[in-house]
């Protein structure tokens, strides 16, 4: 065979295993800070490489269209990624998930509708659900973007009637799929349409109920769904390197999902039902200590003593938070870093696994400035350290801090894994204002006497430390 081997793999099968290959190693790349870079191009290339082999398999170099579509789609992708700003790259990544799954679920439409003859029932099965899934993942993701940008309210969206409507969508999608692999050829457009149609509304649904701190698993599980989505339009299309990268991305997805229900002591189906709220322990357990009253907290200055504090400290450990990325305060923090370590402090950041609207997206704020990436630690690593730490200063941080979730039963974070700030000698907190995170929970530290308060935007109170250690220098 021309261009092929003995086995009967032809060179552009063997090219494009090689790319699975690389795949595969830019992923297992991105998990150091050191070659996360390389990881992201290794990975681009391969998928350049996958367009290139598709284009040469079905005699398509010579089509002015294709290069004009992906001439179009290359414009549009890099201004995109030129001009989103880091504190949007949550929204940016859903609707890359929604993107993703909304070409699958087209490619898997349009494949079913070609089909003539009577055709294998597992071939329609699988194109109908990779239009289900990925017009799901479609209008799921776009939900969830619109939620991060605050244009829909981020709590969970309930009504009395949405029980009813889920399991209408649930039992129409079952009998569109049954329908799928058993209809005749004339009446598969019809259904494959009205699948598609119904797998719309079911996505929206399903994240209409999860609230804004549950987004960063949300966000996770439509990323596996996106490469579910194309691993079934690839066994439609008979593909199978579209099977092996949505495998990937499928199978990588569900793992990071696990992780973050973990670390959220969460039960995926809770989240996507909006049943937030964690059962509370059995009665034959000893009741938990009642939460503090919420009380206002107290009016003080905190600027003088906060900066006394962390010049007196020997060891400080650094806490960021979501706030902080609003602010867009990674420069102050950056110099209140560098400034602790010229003044001969221990100095680290303790990161929840789900600070932030996405996974690692304190990582990325803070690698951003230069910080070493090997300062950062993770919660089960970093709540050992915080009883030996003079001070513990949060960044824009609440949830993931809030002493009520080991207390509070009934409310959204009862029995989610925290930070244990409240453990260090002195607490500084530089936050917006005293109101309650996204779960709408009073954080007890607020009262506390032992916390020193910096309330306002924190790239000025940061930035106000710095100045002030600055001066006592």
């Amino acid at each position: 065979m021309t261009g092929g081997f003995e086995t009967g793999i032809s060179l552009t099968q063997a090219l494009a295993f090689l790319a699975v290959g690389g795949v595969l190693l830019g992923i297992r790349w991105m998990s150091s800070p050191r070659t996360a870079v390389w990881g992201n191009y290794l990975s681009a290339f391969c998928m350049a490489v996958f367009i290139t082999l598709t284009l040469v398999e079905q005699n398509l170099l010579a089509a002015g269209w294709v290069w004009g579509a992906l001439a179009a789609g290359a414009v549009f992708g890099l201004a995109l990624g030129l001009r989103v700003r880091m504190i949007q790259m949550p929204e940016m990544v859903a609707l890359l998930n929604g993107f993703g799954g909304g070409a699958s679920a087209c490619v898997a439409w349009l494949e079913l509708r070609a089909l003539e003859g009577p055709g294998e029932p597992a071939v329609r099965l699988a194109a109908g659900l990779g239009i289900v899934v990925g017009a799901a993942t479609l209008s799921g993701s776009l939900v969830a973007a619109a939620k991060l940008a605050r244009l829909m309210p981020q709590r969970p969206l309930r009504w009395s009637g949405m029980p009813a409507a889920n399991s209408v969508l649930a039992l129409l999608l079952l009998a569109g799929l049954v329908c799928t692999a058993l209809l005749p050829d004339s009446g598969l457009r019809c259904v494959s349409t009205c699948l598609g149609l119904v797998a719309l509304a079911a996505g929206t649904l399903v994240v209409l109920r999860v609230g804004g701190a549950d987004m960063p698993i949300a966000i996770s599980l439509l990323n596996s769904l996106s490469g579910v989505a194309a691993a079934f339009a690839g066994f439609a299309l008979r593909h199978f390197v579209l099977v092996a990268v949505g495998g990937i991305v499928g199978a990588s997805g569900l793992v990071l999902t696990q992780i973050m229900c973990r670390a959220m002591n969460r039960h995926i189906g809770d989240i996507l039902a909006g049943r937030t709220t964690t059962a509370a322990p059995p009665e034959s357990a000893p009741p938990p200590e009642a939460p503090p009253p919420a009380a206002e907290p107290r009016a003080r200055p905190g600027l003088p003593e906060a900066v006394a504090a962390l010049r007196n400290a020997a060891k400080v450990i650094l806490v960021p938070g979501y706030g902080m990325a609003v602010a867009q305060a990674q420069q102050q923090v950056k110099a209140l870093f560098d400034r602790l370590e010229e003044a001969g402090k221990e100095v680290c950041f303790a990161i929840h696994p789900v600070a932030g609207r996405m996974p690692g997206h304190m990582h990325v704020l803070l690698a951003e400035v230069q910080i070493p990436y090997e300062r950062f630690i993770e919660m089960e690593a970093a709540n050992p350290l915080f009883p030996s730490a003079d001070v513990a200063v949060a960044i824009g941080a609440n949830d993931v801090i809030n002493p009520a979730a080991n207390t509070a039963e009934g409310t959204p974070i009862y029995g989610m894994p925290i930070l244990d700030v409240a453990a260090a000698r002195q607490i500084v907190i530089c936050n917006l204002d005293a109101a309650p995170g996204y779960a709408g929970v009073p954080n007890p530290l607020y009262t506390r006497e032992d916390t020193m308060l910096l309330f306002g935007d924190a790239r000025q109170t940061v930035g106000d430390l710095v100045a002030g250690l600055a001066a006592s220098a």
